[in-house]
């Protein structure tokens, strides 16, 4: 993979971590999550939000692992 591909990767890797980020507060309601971790959308009631928290989140955790991976 040239360097051009590796940094337009992290690009759109960094883009995709911003979006969950942000999904990610609006599902929780604030940045709780960050420090708890997965255990924060256990409390959430409305089962939309927890769905759409969990997706994010393994969107986030993902995204994570491929930068350490690429680093």
């Amino acid at each position: 993979m040239s360097i051009v591909q590796v940094k337009n990767l992290n690009r759109r890797l960094d883009n995709m971590a911003h979006e969950a980020t942000c999904e990610l507060d609006k599902a929780c309601g604030n940045e709780l999550w960050r420090s708890i971790g997965f255990d924060a959308f256990d409390g959430l009631f409305d089962s939309e939000r927890r769905a759409r928290a969990n997706y994010y989140y393994g969107q986030w955790q993902t995204v994570r692992e491929l930068q350490e991976a690429l680093n």
